[in-house]
């Protein structure tokens, strides 16, 4: 896997509209892990595509009205089959990290690309999202070196008290032993 024009090349694109330009002065170094599934703890269906692309059916909405007026993103979305989409190009800011501090930086969305993997805090991730990950995050680091080994980070510590994700269920042994950086 590899980027070309800020796109993973070979990867499904599915352009979403929730995105901004990074700042001027933006240097791209930190990766941010997150899970989701819509409605909570349901797979597949198109959901997750549809909230990152503003296109949520009203039926849904009605289920969650929190989401009537969400405008969220990530730059890649992961399935539990390990089918990578990505909505947002890497040069750009995808409104993934919300209220988010990284060593004392603020808006983490300005310097961080986002990584959303299919699932839950507690359901084990599955081997295919692991490998794809890994992956990915090879592709940003050849890419970008600027984001360092350490720069791999989950949405809980970037929001600590405000988020969970991508919870006690995630392995950050395997994910770092697959980067090469061991446990």
């Amino acid at each position: 896997m590899f980027i070309e024009d800020a796109w993973l090349a070979g990867v499904r694109r599915v352009p979403s509209t929730h995105h901004d330009a990074r700042p001027v002065d933006a240097t791209i170094d930190l990766i941010v892990v997150h899970n989701i599934s819509l409605p909570p703890g349901e797979f597949g269906g198109g959901n997750v595509e549809a909230l990152f692309t503003g296109r949520l059916d009203t039926a849904l909405l009605r289920r969650f009205p929190d989401l009537a007026h969400a405008r969220v993103s990530a730059h890649v979305f992961v399935e539990r089959s390990g089918r990578p989409t990505q909505f947002v190009a890497f040069d750009r800011c995808a409104w993934h990290a919300g209220i988010s501090v990284w060593r004392g930086r603020t808006g983490c969305n300005a310097f961080s690309v986002g990584i959303e993997l299919e699932g839950t805090d507690t359901l084990a991730f599955t081997d295919p999202q692991y490998a794809v990950l890994t992956d990915i995050v090879h592709a940003l680091r050849a890419a970008y070196a600027t984001i360092t080994a350490d720069a791999v980070v989950g949405h809980e510590h970037i929001a600590p008290g405000r988020k969970t994700d991508p919870g006690p269920a995630f392995d950050w042994s395997r994910l770092r032993a697959a980067l090469g950086r061991g446990g």
